[in-house]
């Protein structure tokens, strides 16, 4: 079955993040079916790579950035830390991680709009979202193949404190059954 069910949540601390992330994990979700997204005021460059580059970073700045990241969120697929010229330093994980790739040849602001557009949170939501991610909040978003595993993921993010849980149907191709 497609995924085609996004649950997100805002989180206003990484501690509470991470114990959502490791509820996630122990009720079955896969690494690669959560994102998360939070700037990270206190990340300086040589901990990030920018998005705009090609050129891949050397093993010291991974290692930096593993040990700084890890825990429970070391778990999550792509995890690492990025920078969005214009805006700044944030730590991504998931499928987020290529959209905001992605938007790294777009303008600053409509570049994380339309990240988290891109990983299918509704335009409108995305705008309130990216005031609340660059003032510290956390975003973290499940995807889901059904609705038993959107309601799983609701309830976790519910019972772990998230703000303005809500869930959304993600974009679907044209050829899409």
């Amino acid at each position: 079955m497609a995924k085609d069910i996004a649950v997100f949540g805002l989180f206003e601390s990484r501690h509470a993040l991470e114990a959502t992330v490791d509820a996630l994990r122990g009720a079955g979700f896969r690494a690669a079916d959560v994102s998360v997204l939070g700037a990270d005021p206190h990340a300086t460059h040589e901990l990030a790579h920018e998005i705009n580059s090609k050129a891949p970073e050397g093993a010291a700045t991974g290692g930096a950035a593993g040990g700084a990241i890890g825990g429970v969120l070391g778990w999550l697929a792509g995890i690492g830390m990025i920078t969005i010229p214009g805006i700044g330093p944030f730590l991504a994980a998931g499928p987020i991680v290529a959209a905001l790739a992605g938007a790294g040849a777009g303008g600053a602001t409509g570049g994380l709009i339309g990240a988290l557009a891109g990983v299918g949170i509704p335009e409108v939501e995305a705008k309130r979202y990216e005031g609340r991610i660059r003032g510290g909040r956390f975003l973290i978003s499940v995807h889901c193949d059904d609705n038993k595993w959107a309601k799983t993921a609701k309830e976790i993010l519910k019972t772990s404190g998230a703000e303005d849980v809500s869930d959304t149907r993600e974009k679907v191709a044209d050829y899409h059954p």
